[in-house]
């Protein structure tokens, strides 16, 4: 009885398709498989000249670990804000709702940013650059108006920072690059 049991279940065939395959293509007799795998980094491992530096790596690490995820709650909301306000009937009504929602993101995230380190204040400018493909000045001057984004940026400046700056991956920021790219795979 369990032979027959095991024949029955051998010929069941269930056409399922793994996860990540899209489509195939017949080649002959041949069906291709086209899967979209995930990307793969491979980073050399990280030399340091002595303690000092690699304290400043892993600091660094520590301050993107901490700020990145408020970057893309940048980026995400301003894609919800965006979209919404494309709803409202006129400017009237999108003049409002920014200020509720400044209100809104003050109440809510002025405790938790007040206690960002310089350094980490001055790195969430430039992860919010990398994230939203522009400087936070410019973000800012689309939802706010020029003058109140020229307050910010003056503001930001007393403490020697720059909402203008800009996010150089290749650059002088390809260290921070891959610092994000690894804590967004979770290598880190």
């Amino acid at each position: 009885m369990f032979c027959a049991a095991n024949i029955n279940a051998q010929k069941l065939k269930i056409n399922t398709l793994p996860e990540g395959l899209h489509r195939a293509y017949i080649d002959g007799k041949d069906t291709i498989a086209i899967v979209h795998l995930p990307e793969v980094y491979v980073f050399p491992k990280m030399r340091f000249k002595d303690k000092k530096e690699q304290n400043n790596y892993n600091k660094l690490v520590r301050d993107v670990k901490r700020t990145l995820p408020y970057a893309k709650m940048v980026y995400q909301t301003l894609i919800e804000t965006y979209e919404y306000m494309e709803t409202l009937p006129n400017e009237k009504a999108k003049q409002q709702h920014l200020k509720k929602m400044e209100k809104d993101l003050f109440k809510e995230y002025k405790p938790e940013l007040k206690k960002l380190t310089f350094s980490q204040g001055k790195l969430l400018i430039k992860l919010i650059d990398r994230e939203c493909n522009q400087s936070s000045y410019n973000l800012l001057k689309a939802y706010l108006g020029t003058f109140r984004a020229g307050f910010w940026n003056i503001f930001a400046g007393m403490f020697g920072a720059s909402l203008k700056s800009e996010y150089d991956p290749k650059g002088k920021d390809a260290i921070t690059e891959r610092v994000v790219i690894m804590v967004e795979h979770g290598l880190i």
